[in-house]
């Protein structure tokens, strides 16, 4: 289930407070996801990570240089729910 992005906060270093839809909230350290390398790699540049908003539309956060990253592995990172097509089956019983 798409749990959209509702507000960004760049914080020290290359961390991000995210907050969803349904009052999910955490911090994540960017460096551990972002090889910052090819779309990414202007964002080694502290002022142009910083810039990170959120796109309503899509429901994540966004760079200006058109960088986002998949709302549902962010939404996971911070609450460990598993990816969508990665639940554990249901047996029925």
């Amino acid at each position: 289930m798409l749990k959209d992005i509702v507000d960004v906060q760049p914080l020290d270093g290359y961390r991000l407070r995210l907050r969803f839809e349904d009052g999910a909230e955490g911090e994540l350290d960017m460096t551990e996801m972002l090889s910052f390398e090819g779309v990414f790699a202007p964002l080694r540049e502290r002022a142009a990570f910083a810039a990170v908003r959120v796109d309503p539309d899509l429901g994540t956060i966004v760079w200006p240089n058109g960088a986002d990253v998949d709302p549902c592995v962010l939404y996971s990172k911070i609450t460990g729910a598993p990816l969508p097509g990665q639940e554990r089956p249901r047996h029925a019983g």
